[in-house]
């Protein structure tokens, strides 16, 4: 199968098991017993020892804290979203109902679940260089590491707002019991924002992202 990548670059991957690719396109909603839940779930691992590894070679001056911060970035619902879309996986993945609230997780869950049914197929070396192609570009955009959305919207705060601090608030999660969805309540300066994630931490980082948005206008 071959897709097409990234500013018209194309990366080719032929899969032996066929059968693989169609798990990882196919998401819970559409079928609870077959589908790419377990194939994230290894993809998941397979991508972030990848963009380390790849974050490690390309930055040999930064430390820790810088480093992880880009991987944070690089490996977020919003640069896996964005990715997926570019490659078409959007037009592809076999869902059920799909709200707005959740396009960007299931698109995210199904591009984790494609580098996980090619680490399957054709080993880790194979997975990290096709992750590899795909993230370089991206993990060269920015020159100067990026702040994580929390540790942006406090220093933002405590700036304009007396030295207050951002409050936190998790609300009940969403979603089925075994594949919960998480939701955190951000409030500062008088303004409030929600955000959402497949974990307490990544929900809150998805709410502060939102609200900086909001404070920033």
């Amino acid at each position: 199968m071959e897709w097409v990548l990234i500013k018209m670059k194309k990366l080719n991957y032929d899969f032996k098991n066929s059968e693989l690719l169609d798990l990882a396109l196919t998401q819970s909603g559409a079928n609870a017993t077959k589908n790419n839940e377990r194939l994230e779930f290894i993809g998941d691992r397979v991508l972030g020892l990848s963009v380390a590894g790849l974050l490690y070679e390309m930055y040999p001056d930064e430390t820790e804290g810088e480093l992880a911060r880009r991987h944070a970035m690089l490996v977020s619902t919003e640069t896996l979203a964005d990715v997926a879309t570019e490659l078409g996986l959007n037009t592809q993945i076999k869902h059920g109902h799909m709200t707005a609230g959740r396009i960007k997780h299931i698109l995210a869950d199904a591009m984790e679940a494609v580098f996980g049914a090619i680490y399957l197929d054709g080993g880790f070396d194979v997975a990290r260089d096709t992750i590899v192609e795909i993230w370089r570009e991206l993990a060269a955009a920015d020159v100067v590491a990026p702040k994580d959305p929390k540790t942006a919207l406090q220093e933002f705060v405590q700036q304009f707002d007396s030295g207050n601090l951002p409050v936190y608030e998790y609300l009940e999660p969403t979603g089925a019991s075994h594949n919960p969805t998480f939701n955190v309540r951000v409030s500062a300066m008088g303004k409030t924002a929600t955000g959402s994630g497949t974990s307490k931490k990544s929900a809150s980082i998805a709410a502060a992202e939102a609200l900086l948005k909001i404070l920033a206008i």
